[in-house]
């Protein structure tokens, strides 16, 4: 076999045979420290194929059960009442095929066994064969079928059941039926676990729906029409082509494809950003290969020098140990791959309950050849930097071991792998994104992590060494002097383990603030207590009783309902023509809630304009109030006019204020406020605001007001709290699960650069034991500079995490940032301590040498 010549050097020709046989002998003494630039990206590689084979399953099994997702071949939907030539239209749809209504709305179902109450979306379904597709799963099974044919029977959820001690069989009331339980409901077409928290289900047949007593004018009633179309009809073309006049009349609707896409854009997307934290752990893991390679470098400069004198070019060593770099890399990536695999094992129980579908589990080949292709090219790139320095380094390094082997000139090649690196990272975050702008976005945000991360490193370096306390004692000393001496790990690890914990600490902050904003419940005097519906002959009756027991009515409100027929001249349908103008096609198709009053309340802040709380002309525009970001997405301002239709009469105004509304108070916040003395006489009705001093109290009290008023309902502030915290934990625990895999990468570049500097350490080790130290300094003085160094990347860490959980509430979420920097200390301590005990564990073989051991080995 002959050899293989790759003419890269005019003057010398390179004998890739030879430098392969050459990166195969030299690495037999050092296979060790290079398996652990396999450890770096190991983890980095995993979280990728991981996350990319399970949306690769995902996307896979949305397209297979697509159909049971929504149940039918179309469904329309609408939340006002349906005019007669749209049901004619809904009429005809259904020729050669079938159709089952429901009817769904939000009311309290009172659980007779338990004497329990709970706010619940009641869904009134008629007998028909929806659905059509997948199934409603119940327990027993035949429920789901014979609960709509046998009387008045419901399935309620049976999370529901479990909490409210209640088992098919038993009754629970509805308005003014009550209703035996046919069966526990555990799963609905296109409903995940998370939407069932949200909104637990009850299901009653539709010919019962009357006699509730439930359907009140003004009540937010949704109707949904479920088609079984023929096999001939495409019913996405047949959607399209009704899309104007479902449109005009504010009707939704949705075919099998049109939601598969959005489900699957939506969990796309999540994938993306998880893949994105992958990423980030993987770039930490090329940090930690970026530094190994130079450590190892510069402990086999001697080795290289003598290549040089024998004869070898700069470029032939710089091959050799390149080609050492990639068959690692390529191991790594393919370990990687495998664990990535099988950490995909996992993956559909941990989002089990954000999925609406069944994910089943398979290898993806794609993902995992994606998944080595990234490790290898991502782990060279970074290794080039710290290898680019072998062509320059001199055969005189053999005989002057002093010698600055390094040139001081710029490398343009350094600079076009700085290139390089930068566009690999803003390809892969735009295949991931699919954006440009969010790819530039991306790449800039780990530009600058790892820039702050790096300058803080830097500054304390500097810090340290400008004002050094020659004063403190000598362990102390040389501690912090091992922070900027050559070849120190300050930088390395201030960045791995830094920017890791900025992830934790970013979202525990983040968890928390949200939680915050809507954690007024518990607050004093604040309403923990909703109650809606209410009409006007019960208004005076529910305040006595309201205060009969022991409860305060803190706000009493007026709502009345209406939609917005014109803005400004312009109706739906002009909107509609002319797209140039930007405005949302939901400003005249949704139904508005407007109260009316004569002044400001707490939540309120005037922005612009003037509030005028009475009206003093009736024959003139109406002077209303809208909040300021709602005026803005309508483009409109004070001065515009806007035309509303209540209930059929058809109201002029004109804006004359605008307010800014603090959403996450518990108030009687609206989008628009009319004066006092127009909407007096109006179809309303109103809502209450009292507040509970215990879960008893509260009970008690729900419970005798849906008794005597079946129709009210009542939200409690305490459960959506409770609610909210489950969801923000499951997410978080989600993303939390993505962001170990960085800390655990750091925590390896933290054990890999301590290893492979291990002989510097025993050298230094074996000079200080030369001078008179104990056994007891130097570990003394270990401890001491990894406590410092853990606590300067935490420390880092949590700094960075404060910024970016800014950004993100003032950008992102628009809250007000007020943090709670409790789960900070554990965070900041934990990985404090975590970093000390493997720094101790590591170094532990340092002085298990004796010192003529090592003298005679370097000798």
């Amino acid at each position: 076999m002959s050899d293989t010549i790759i003419h890269l050097d005019k003057k010398r020709p390179l004998n890739l045979r030879w430098l392969l046989k050459m990166a195969w002998r030299d690495s037999r003494r050092n296979r060790g420290k290079l398996a652990l630039f396999i450890s770096s990206i190991v983890l980095g590689i995993a979280a990728l194929v991981a996350i990319n084979s399970f949306s690769d399953n995902l996307r896979t099994d949305i397209d297979n059960q697509a159909k049971s997702l929504i149940g039918a071949d179309l469904v329309v939907a609408t939340s006002k009442e349906i005019e007669p030539d749209m049901q004619k239209l809904l009429d005809s749809l259904a020729v050669g095929g079938n159709r089952s209504d429901e009817v769904r709305f939000v009311s309290m179902v009172y659980f007779q066994a338990s004497q329990g109450t709970r706010l619940v979306q009641v869904r009134a379904l008629e007998k028909g064969g929806f659905p059509y597709y997948g199934a409603i799963e119940t327990e027993p099974q035949s429920a789901s079928r014979t609960f709509r044919e046998e009387g008045r029977k419901a399935l309620v959820d049976h999370t529901l059941l479990l909490q409210y001690n209640t088992k098919p069989g038993d009754s629970i009331k509805i308005g003014n039926q009550t209703f035996e339980i046919a069966g526990a409901l555990h799963k609905i077409p296109g409903q995940s676990a998370m939407t069932a928290t949200i909104a637990p289900a009850v299901y009653i047949p539709r010919q019962y729906l009357e006699e509730t007593g439930l359907l009140q004018r003004g009540s937010r009633i949704s109707y949904y029409h479920y088609y079984k179309l023929p096999e001939s009809t495409d019913p996405d073309k047949l959607a399209k082509k009704l899309e104007p006049r479902f449109e005009e009349a504010g009707f939704g609707f949705d075919t099998v494809n049109s939601r598969k896409e959005g489900t699957g854009k939506a969990y796309a997307d999540l994938a993306s950003f998880l893949a994105l934290v992958g990423f980030v752990a993987l770039l930490l893991g090329c940090v930690g290969v970026a530094s190994a390679v130079h450590v190892y470098i510069r402990e086999k400069l001697a080795t290289i020098g003598i290549l040089r004198c024998l004869g070898v070019s700069g470029t032939q060593a710089f091959l050799i140990y390149l080609f050492q770099v990639m068959a690692m890399g390529l191991i790594g990536s393919i370990v990687g791959a495998i664990l990535g695999s099988l950490i995909q094992l996992y993956l559909p129980e941990l989002f089990k309950a954000f999925l609406p579908v069944e994910v089943t589990v398979a290898v993806s080949w794609v993902a995992i050849l994606e998944g080595i292709a990234i490790g290898l090219v991502v782990s060279v790139l970074f290794a080039l930097l710290p290898l680019l320095s072998i062509r320059n380094v001199s055969p005189l390094i053999t005989i002057r071991a002093g010698i600055e082997h390094l040139t001081s000139q710029k490398d343009k090649v350094r600079w076009a792998v700085y290139v390089l690196i930068l566009t690999f990272i803003f390809v892969f975050a735009y295949f991931q994104l699919n954006t440009w702008l969010r790819a530039l976005s991306f790449t800039g945000g780990v530009i600058v992590g790892f820039l702050v991360l790096a300058l803080l490193a830097r500054a304390m370096m500097w810090f340290v060494k400008k004002f050094f306390p020659v004063n403190w004692g000598y362990v102390w000393r040389q501690s912090l002097a091992n922070l900027y001496r050559p070849n120190n790990q300050t930088l390395l690890l201030t960045v791995s383990i830094g920017l890791g914990t900025a992830l934790i600490s970013t979202l525990f902050l983040m968890q928390r603030l949200l939680l915050s904003e809507v954690a007024v419940a518990g607050s004093e005097n604040q309403p923990n207590l909703v109650l809606f519906d209410i009409q006007n002959s019960q208004k005076e009756a529910i305040a006595q009783v309201t205060r009969d027991a022991g409860l305060p009515v803190l706000q009493y409100v007026p709502v009345v309902t209406m939609r917005l027929e014109e803005m400004k001249g312009l109706t739906a349908a002009d909107v509609r023509k002319d797209t140039t103008l930007g405005i949302p096609d939901w400003a005249y198709t949704r139904e508005y809630r407007v109260t009316y009053r004569d002044s400001l309340i707490g939540s309120e802040k005037e922005v612009e304009g003037t509030w005028k709380g009475t009206v003093t002309d009736p024959n003139a525009p109406i002077p209303i109030s809208l909040e300021d970001r709602y005026a803005e997405r309508l483009k409109v301002g004070v001065g515009d006019t806007m035309i509303f239709n209540v209930q059929g009469a058809l109201v002029p105004t004109i804006v004359s204020h605008l307010r800014e509304v603090e959403w996450n108070r518990v108030q009687s916040n609206f989008l628009v406020v009319f004066p006092k003395g127009v909407l007096e006489d109006a179809p309303q009705f109103h809502v209450l605001m009292t507040r509970t001093d215990s879960t008893a109290q509260s009970a008690s009290f729900q419970r005798s007001l849906v008794q005597q008023f079946p129709n009210v309902s009542a939200i409690d502030l305490d459960l959506i709290l409770q609610t909210l915290d489950d969801i923000l934990g499951k997410i978080s625990f989600v993303i939390r699960f993505m962001a170990l895999f960085s800390i655990i990468t750091g925590l390896l570049v933290l054990i890999g650069s301590i290893n492979i500097s291990k002989f510097q350490r025993v050298q230094e080790s074996v000079l200080l034991r030369t001078l008179g130290a104990s056994r007891k300094q130097i570990l003394s003085i270990n401890a001491f500079e990894y406590l410092l160094l853990g606590a300067l990347a935490a420390g880092t860490g949590v700094i960075l995490s404060v910024g970016a959980s800014w950004a993100l509430a003032v950008f992102s979420f628009e809250v007000n940032f007020v943090p709670d920097f409790a789960p900070l200390l554990p965070v900041f301590l934990g990985i404090t301590a975590l970093t000390v005990f493997i720094g101790m564990l590591n170094s532990r073989g340092i002085l298990n040498r004796p010192p003529l051991e090592v003298l005679r080995g370097e000798s």
